[in-house]
């Protein structure tokens, strides 16, 4: 087998994957600026789900200043009912003091009568 042999073998290959590369760099480029990543996303937070059924769910979520109560099953999501403003404390407020989350590892060590 001759060089030219190799290189009529592997020259569609190369050119398949140079094709492949460019069309993939342009459909990145392109298709996620669309979805709009100039503007500023949403703030959602989901607070809370509770299990009301299977596969039904009752959820409360906060989106920018609204809480909303959803309702989340198989079938679709649907808004039961919508509150204005209602004074949450943020995450980081209900951190401090007894109500501190700790991590696994903080209260592995604490049950295990490590310091």
């Amino acid at each position: 087998m001759s060089a030219f042999d190799i290189t009529q073998a592997f020259l569609p290959l190369i050119l398949v994957i140079i094709i492949l590369g460019i069309t993939l760099y342009f459909v990145k480029r392109y298709t996620f600026s669309m979805k709009g990543g100039r503007r500023m996303p949403l703030k959602i937070e989901v607070l809370s789900n509770q299990l009301i059924m299977p596969k039904k769910y009752l959820s409360v979520v906060r989106v920018e200043d609204k809480i909303m109560l959803l309702g989340v099953s198989e079938a679709g999501i649907t808004l039961i009912k919508e509150f204005d403003s209602i004074d949450l404390p943020d995450n980081n407020e209900t951190q401090n003091g007894d109500n501190q989350k700790k991590s696994f590892y903080e209260l592995l060590k604490q049950n295990l009568g490590m310091r």
